[in-house]
């Protein structure tokens, strides 16, 4: 009998798989510009940032393995790190930013302060790198965010099928926004037909993306409804039993009706109040962190002598952090015409110790507890740097100051994502070499994509306008407000400042940030999140945390996605039209 002839052989990887490739950097910067879009005009509205790099797995799943048919779970990871790294300009910039424009100082070069970012978001990478050992190796910090990540991507069917459900979140948001948009019908007035009374403010913002925030945020969205509903449905109720709410003759003389007059003169300046204290409190609470983060640096330097092959040349680095510092040192020289070598240099120097300091400690926090104080920490930045410039004149100070505290959050916000990202690594399987590389080829693009960002929006809608809020750029043009001696209500602020820092000292991370953006947002934005806030906690209850993370969120991210890119989308059409 004639032997049956072999079937041919299948065939076998015999390299290792593809991890730092063209195909995957691209991808991460597409995605990377349509995350810092979405996040960045969120952050607008809402006060404050959520991690990309979830957002970027699925996304990058969904197009490597779905769509080109192609692709390592390492690859996958290559564009999310790029494509976190492109947004992690969205927190550092849209924190600082706008309190640009909220103070009227317009007249600055752009140029200079996106190349102030990138190189504050080398320093910030830079600086961190040398502790990824010492950190994730030694300390085996948990960085809960780096292991979601990991999740997703030790999951391909499911990080496809995750993809498919954002898309169809982003095409729901995006045709109901833009219906809204077209008609002019952003908010539905409930309160008055049920017959509510005028300062309880029932009045509703239709938007899915604020749905989708709240979603993701979880039960820790809570503490944020809470504030608003204390506002409007607890101390306006309170103040109108007493007879103290103002008079018609007050609101006529105001130009405001009541619910604006309330959060304008009242519950906006204490919230800003609280966002301070609680930031600032939160940094005094880190403080055993703080000393854990040196003696991290400590053991780091001790045992760096043998590096490894798995990470980026030291020399290199140190190359890294020389050159991005002369930019810096020559970006606050050449901010403003009045500053000079001398203070440009005390500056930068200012502002990359503080780099390195605080890129440090806010990578222990978000590696311990899930929660970073970067609100706080840029206050703390941009008060010093206030102080050095302070006698260059208003103007000049506030320009020069906010260009390398731009900087300097930037910085902060790319440390921390890539010791996040680095988890994720650990867990998969990366290389870290490889995965540092990645930061460092998205930390250029995001500052470049946010600032124009900024621009259209502030054309189109302005900057702290109801449309735009920016509580983060507010309370920091306040707070330079203060610094500075202009008209302030000093003492909204401070009661709202010890409220705020009292809260926080109960543990729950970033409590007096969260209740102090509800007193600080139009409730109208409040009541919307709740609706979030209740379907997650109901979501969870009668169908399982599982079901929120696999179905839950990924809907929620298209929510985020769908009605950010139609907004900004609407924003270019008004700048064309008005041309």
């Amino acid at each position: 009998m004639a032997d049956r002839p072999s079937s041919p052989a299948l065939p076998t990887r015999t390299g290792p798989y593809p991890e730092l490739t063209w195909p995957a950097v691209l991808v991460g910067y597409a995605l990377g510009i349509l995350i810092a879009l979405s996040i960045g005009y969120a952050s607008l509205i809402l006060g404050f940032s959520i991690e990309g790099s979830e957002l970027a797995a699925i996304l990058g799943f969904g197009i490597l393995r779905g769509l080109l048919r192609r692709g390592s779970i390492i690859e996958v990871n290559i564009v999310q790190t790029v494509a976190s790294a492109v947004n992690g300009a969205s927190a550092g910039m849209m924190f600082t930013v706008p309190a640009l424009f909220i103070l009227g100082e317009t007249d600055f070069n752009t140029i200079l302060l996106v190349f102030s970012c990138i190189a504050g978001g080398v320093l910030g990478i830079a600086f961190i790198i040398p502790l990824r050992k010492q950190m994730i190796d030694f300390e085996r910090l948990t960085y809960p965010g780096g292991v979601a990540v990991a999740t997703i991507l030790k999951s391909p069917g499911a990080g496809i099928r995750k993809a498919l459900l954002l898309i169809g979140g982003m095409a729901v948001s995006g045709v109901l926004h833009a219906l809204s948009q077209a008609t002019g019908v952003e908010n539905w007035a409930l309160g008055a037909r049920l017959g509510m009374p005028d300062y309880m403010n029932g009045v509703w913002y239709l938007s899915l993306l604020t749905v989708g925030v709240a979603f993701i945020a979880g039960r820790g969205g809570v503490f944020f409804v809470i504030g608003g509903f204390v506002c409007y449905w607890v101390l306006a109720p309170i103040m109108d039993a007493l007879d103290v709410l103002p008079t018609a003759e007050a609101l006529a003389a105001s130009g405001m009706d009541l619910p604006t007059y309330l959060r304008v003169l009242l519950f906006r300046p204490v919230g800003i109040g609280m966002l301070i204290g609680g930031a600032l409190a939160g940094i005094v609470l880190a403080l055993p962190l703080i000393a854990s983060a040196i003696r991290s640096m400590q053991q780091a330097a001790r045992t760096k002598t043998a590096a490894s092959q798995d990470e980026m040349p030291i020399r290199l680095l140190y190359v890294a952090v020389v050159a991005a510092a002369l930019v810096l040192f020559f970006i606050a020289h050449a901010s403003v015409e009045e500053m000079g070598w001398g203070r440009g240099g005390l500056m930068a120097l200012l502002g990359t110790l503080w780099i390195w300091v605080a890129g440090v400690i806010l990578s222990e926090t978000i590696g311990r507890t899930n929660w970073s104080p970067l609100s706080g920490m840029t206050l703390i930045a941009v008060t010093l740097l206030i102080v050095v410039s302070s006698g260059l004149g208003d103007r000049a100070a506030i320009i020069s100051s906010i260009m390398v505290g731009a900087a300097a959050c930037v910085a902060m916000a790319q440390a921390t994502d890539l010791m996040l990202d680095l988890k994720t690594g650990y867990l998969v399987g990366a290389t870290p070499r490889v995965q540092q590389i990645g930061q460092f080829l998205g930390t250029w693009l995001g500052p470049i994509v946010i600032m124009a960002l900024i621009l259209v929006l502030h054309q189109a809608y302005g900057m702290g306008s109801e449309r735009l809020p920016a509580p983060q750029g507010q309370a920091l043009a306040s707070m330079i407000d203060g610094i500075l001696g202009g008209d302030v209500p000093a003492d909204k602020y401070l009661a709202g400042a010890g409220l705020g820092a009292l809260l926080s000292a109960s543990g729950i991370g970033g409590l007096g940030i969260l209740v102090g953006l509800g007193f600080y947002l139009p409730f109208n934005i409040v009541l919307t999140y709740t609706v979030g806030t209740l379907l997650r906690l109901l979501a969870d209850w009668r169908l399982g945390s599982d079901w929120s993370e696999e179905v839950g969120i990924p809907v929620a991210a298209g929510l985020i996605v769908g009605e950010a890119l139609v907004g900004v989308g609407f924003a270019v059409y008004y700048i064309v039209a008005a041309l």
